[in-house]
């Protein structure tokens, strides 16, 4: 999620100076790896989404659901943390910040709300930008977990640190649903961990013996969740709940908080070694990643209101896979130029007017 990931480079509009005379340091190449990963994580997202109408009628489609959950948050959770490793509160990157994140979860959560009130007829359903609806608890994650950058920076053992605060979250049930806590608390080792990487651990994650590894361990965790999917909990996976809430003893929230985080980490790192490292057809498009997130999910909403599975052939083997592919055409397209240039009101918003100037040596992108 290029919007939500990378500082902005762009100069803002200010007087003249010496440093603003001399010619312009080329731009920095986009890394055709990261837009690839972005882009094929959020496939996985639409897919995942897909597929939840079809899950109680098919063990098949609720194994794949359950590995593609176990990991497409983690690695994008983990590439917003590598690219928020340059943040701190110089006034450019504190405008980006609210510009390509606090101001499109405004909006978003209002336009979700409103779409609910209305596709539900649920009027009294309540406007709470507390209570994030959807899929907008990762920009109000994204939003916090930034801001604690600095802080992560300057600890000795972030990672561990930041698991223990998960763990604790896990067991504490009176946490409650403002700002999606529970979620915020036990996703932040993933984006820890992504402060912490430099590109070489990516290099790492990529060689060929990795590559070729990566392809056991994804059939046997598609056995095992077959098998499991019947036996277990799914929603652990989801990260939204404490122990006592999923009716399990409170301890086992800590366990599963180290184990899930494990088994993610596995995952996403099969998932980096397998993603190509060369411009592909679809690069370009890990630019929209965000644009394709926040906007299919009305889609998907609209899915469950509207009863678009009520068709008996579309819960067999060949509906799941009608379902796949057309999830993926349809987040491809949303995250194509033409639909990033209707939305950047929402999602890059200029706000020109709402900010100083800021001092000429402090312009510039992180």
């Amino acid at each position: 999620m290029t919007q939500i990931t990378e500082q902005s480079s762009r100069v803002v509009p200010g007087e003249k100076t010496a440093e603003a005379a001399a010619p312009a340091p080329p731009a920095k190449k986009r890394d055709a790896f990261f837009d690839n990963a972005k882009y094929l994580a959020i496939v996985l997202v639409a897919m995942g989404h897909a597929w939840e109408p079809l899950r109680d009628g098919s063990r098949a489609v609720s194994a794949l659901y359950v590995v593609v959950y176990a990991f497409h948050m983690p690695a994008f959770i983990i590439i917003s943390g590598y690219f928020s490793r340059g943040f701190d509160f110089r006034p450019d990157r504190v405008r980006r910040l609210i510009t390509g994140i606090a101001v499109p979860y405004v909006l978003f959560e209002l336009a979700y709300s409103l779409f609910h009130r209305w596709a539900d007829d649920d009027p009294s359903m309540p406007v709470s930008l507390l209570d994030p609806w959807y899929l907008t608890w990762f920009l109000l994650a994204l939003f916090v977990w930034r801001m604690t950058a600095p802080i992560w920076r300057l600890v000795r053992w972030p990672v561990p640190l930041a698991l223990a605060i998960a763990a604790l979250a896990s067991v504490s049930p009176d946490i409650g649903d403002d700002l999606d806590l529970q979620r915020l608390l036990q996703f932040l080792p993933f984006f820890v961990l992504g402060l912490r990487l430099r590109p070489e651990h990516f290099q790492l994650v990529r060689r060929r013996e990795v590559r070729l590894l990566a392809v056991p361990v994804f059939a046997a965790t598609a056995v095992f969740a077959y098998w499991a999917v019947t036996r277990m909990n799914m929603a652990w996976f989801f990260h939204r709940d404490s122990a006592q809430e999923l009716g399990a003893p409170w301890w086992s929230g800590i366990l599963m908080t180290f184990a899930l985080f494990g088994c993610s980490l596995v995952l996403t790192v099969c998932f980096f070694a397998w993603v190509p490292g060369r411009r592909m057809w679809f690069t370009a498009l890990g630019a929209g990643t965000l644009c394709g997130y926040l906007l299919h999910g009305f889609l998907a909403q609209s899915a469950t209101t509207w009863d678009w599975y009520g068709a008996d052939w579309l819960h067999g083997p060949s509906g799941a896979v009608f379902v796949t592919l057309v999830a993926g055409v349809v987040v491809t397209l949303l995250c194509t130029p033409p639909v990033q240039r209707v939305f950047r009101f929402a999602l890059e918003p200029e706000m020109a007017w709402a900010f100083t100037a800021e001092p000429a040596g402090r312009r510039g992108g992180g």
